[in-house]
């Protein structure tokens, strides 16, 4: 018995692995129990389909970015393209106005009234019914032989989009 004697007799030892063995277990069950908790307490953010308002919030920046960009570039363009359409009419205006001179002998300095040179302009064009520009200014009666001038209220209306240039010869 001298060297096989064991102070810790085997029913003590399987007394003591098993008591390790349910402590194990108790851990991994409250492990697991604190896991199901949290998953159940964010599942309805990693389930959820939807866009935070964050992100929502983020879109909604970046869109009112692009607008503050895009906006006075086409506030810009439309001026421009309004400055294009009084150029046209005043090249149609000087056409009808030679027309008119043509075909009633007028010379050079005479007065063509308005009602006459609308005559000679595409029928049922704003200029036409009105002899107006896009702001409503008359373009008046006009001279034979003489550029006609762009209204002074359209001009200034439109001086930050078209310099002085733009508008030659009709300045």
């Amino acid at each position: 018995m001298g060297g096989d004697y064991n102070p810790h007799p085997p029913y003590k030892e399987k007394k003591k692995e098993r008591k390790k063995i349910i402590r194990l277990k108790e851990n991994e069950t409250k492990e697991s129990m604190l896991n199901k908790s949290n998953k159940t307490k964010f599942s309805r953010f990693t389930n959820n389909k939807g866009f935070t308002l964050v992100e929502i919030m983020i879109v909604v920046a970046i869109i009112a970015l692009l607008a503050a960009i895009a906006v006075p570039g086409f506030l810009r363009a439309r001026k421009r393209s309004q400055a294009s359409k009084i150029i046209n009419d005043l090249r149609m205006i000087d056409s009808a106005v030679d027309q008119y001179a043509i075909e009633h002998s007028k010379k050079t300095g005479d007065v063509v009234n308005t009602d006459d040179w609308t005559n000679y302009v595409k029928k049922g064009t704003v200029l036409w019914i009105t002899g107006q520009d896009l702001f409503g200014d008359d373009y008046g009666p006009q001279t034979v032989d003489t550029l006609p001038k762009v209204p002074t209220a359209a001009y200034n209306t439109l001086s930050d989009v078209a310099d002085s240039a733009f508008w030659s010869p009709y300045n």
